[in-house]
């Protein structure tokens, strides 16, 4: 038996029959809090003040509720454009673009090593011409998209703006976020391409550009949703994700960009998991620890540039193949959770997503889990309606603490970049923990290791039709074979001399991709120069 200070960010593992109760960062659940149990300063402010624990807008979801931001996409282009449309023609008010492995690793749809993989987790962008088709008869002035894209983000963002000239919108018009977070991928995901360094780079790169000329735009989603997939505990989300932006940060004032210019632009992303007060607590201790870090480490004086503004997604590691519909309810309490924490944008999973990608029944099901939330739930009528709480503002503040002395860790290592390996160490312990509660019956999960019921249901699920990707490396042929080849052979020339050299990449990658190279020739020219990363652990 373990003892749970050992480890200040994983619960202990004591079996079933311990008669104590502890989060999945280990700590301890008190039978009853009480006044004696609140912080003794408790720095609250207001909200839309500094330190922003009660949320970064003064009246919060009594102004404008949260944005309601289905993540989407499948098969082709044109697949997903519907999807889209459903979606919001269903009143979601915001436009989430899941890409499939090949486009997320930088990889063209008819290289050998995607066959299988393209369109199966999300949709296949290849090229100027799918980034169009995907926003058909979408107007990308009315709408604002978050693309969930790392290694390849800058390729993705210039291939949106592209589209949006064709619409005749100005980039000063463009809003959404690219998530442009390559130091959560070689720690949690594997979708990589370059090693940290020119991945740094590009990284700012962006942030330089759209300070330029998509000022609308959230240059990066600093993201700690992964972490958590992969089976880091609350405490240590918090902990990872914010050594991370302290990275990025850290990057971007090296390149010499004004914390105060581009802060303003970055954003973050959470999990929601199922204990409602840990995550509200996670949320709003976020939040100020965020604050702090900006104005006492990094000198920021803008308000703005001190705001923790972050999407939450239900978390997928939650929900279970076992009796499906249960996936109802645990969506509910985790968006309940985020939006009581706080949030700017969520997701709501399908309930059927431990078997395949959702079905349009399963995706309305989700948004409408959302629209009862924002009209029927009572937490959009208050601000930050679990304030003063003796149970919250005790977890929040032992989030903090116990948060900080992770982060501390990773500093005494040189920061995120070089941590990876410890980063990673942590949350493996961590997703061995989970493990271990579920099989000792320490942690019950409802129908998997309590409740069980022989007769297993299959729900109707999406099925992704394999003549797609036939369709999609066909199409893609098509797009090669009738296009200027010794101009597109010029254009990523030019980008592999600016990848040597200092100046700002995108401008040389919008020049290729307006002038017909693809999304996987861009990505390979820059791997010609930059090489690939080779993990070392």
């Amino acid at each position: 038996m373990s003892d749970p200070e050992d480890n200040l960010s994983v619960a202990p593992i004591v079996g079933a029959d311990d008669p104590r109760h502890f989060t999945d960062s280990g700590i301890e659940i008190e039978p009853l809090y009480g006044e004696s149990d609140l912080p003794e300063q408790l720095d609250l402010g207001e909200p839309g003040a500094f330190p922003y624990t009660r949320g970064v807008h003064r009246e919060m979801y009594r102004k404008q509720t949260w944005t309601m931001r289905q993540y989407a996409g499948y098969a082709s282009a044109k697949e997903s454009n519907e999807r889209y449309r459903y979606l919001l023609s269903k009143g979601s008010t915001g436009l989430s673009m899941a890409f499939d492995l090949p486009t997320q690793l930088g990889l063209d749809s008819d290289n050998p090593r995607c066959l299988g993989e393209v369109g199966r987790t999300g949709v296949a962008i290849d090229t100027i011409d799918d980034m169009r088709t995907a926003f058909d008869g979408i107007p990308l002035n009315e709408v604002s998209t978050s693309m969930t894209i790392n290694a390849p983000a800058a390729c993705l963002l210039l291939l949106y703006e592209l589209v949006g000239e064709e619409q005749g919108v100005p980039s000063e018009l463009l809003r959404g976020t690219t998530q442009n977070d390559v130091l959560k991928e070689y720690i949690a995901r594997g979708n990589y391409i370059y090693p940290p360094v020119p991945t740094m780079r590009l990284t700012t790169d962006l942030f330089r550009y759209c300070h330029e000329r998509v000022p609308k735009w959230n240059t990066i989603s600093i993201s700690g949703y992964h972490f958590r997939e992969k089976g880091c505990s609350a405490v240590q989300e918090v902990a990872f994700t914010l050594s991370s932006g302290i990275a990025y940060v850290q990057a971007a004032i090296e390149t010499g960009l004004d914390v105060n210019d581009f802060a303003p632009r970055l954003a973050f992303f959470f999990n929601g998991h199922n204990n409602v007060f840990q995550e509200v607590a996670k949320f709003r201790a976020a939040r100020r620890m965020w604050a702090h870090i900006m104005r006492d480490r990094f000198g920021a004086t803008n308000p703005k540039a001190t705001m923790l503004r972050f999407h939450t997604q239900t978390g997928g590691v939650t929900l279970t193949a076992q009796q499906p519909e249960n996936n109802i309810v645990r969506v509910a309490l985790q968006g309940f959770a985020a939006v009581c924490g706080g949030t700017q944008s969520l997701h709501t999973n399908g309930f059927d997503e431990a078997l395949a990608l959702p079905t349009e029944h399963a995706a309305k099901i989700a948004l409408r889990t959302q629209q009862i939330l924002a009209h029927e739930s009572g937490a959009s009528d208050t601000v930050d309606p679990f304030a003063g709480s003796y149970f919250v503002e005790s977890l929040t503040d032992e989030i903090e603490a116990r948060a900080n002395e992770l982060i501390a860790k990773v500093d005494e290592l040189g920061g995120s970049v070089n941590a990876i390996q410890f980063i990673t160490g942590e949350i493996d312990e961590s997703a061995w923990g989970y493990q271990e509660r579920y099989r000792l019956g320490q942690d019950i999960v409802v129908g998997v290791n309590k409740y069980e019921e022989d007769e297993i249901e299959v729900p109707d699920l999406l099925r992704v039709d394999p003549e797609s990707e036939n369709q999609q490396v066909t199409r893609l042929k098509e797009f090669k074979a009738n296009r200027d080849q010794a101009k597109v052979d010029e254009r990523l020339e030019q980008l592999r001399t600016a990848a040597r050299g200092s100046d700002n990449l995108l401008p040389a990658i919008k020049d290729a991709l307006r002038d017909r190279a693809s999304m996987g020739e861009v990505c390979g020219a820059m791997q010609d120069v930059f090489g690939k990363y080779q993990p070392n652990f």
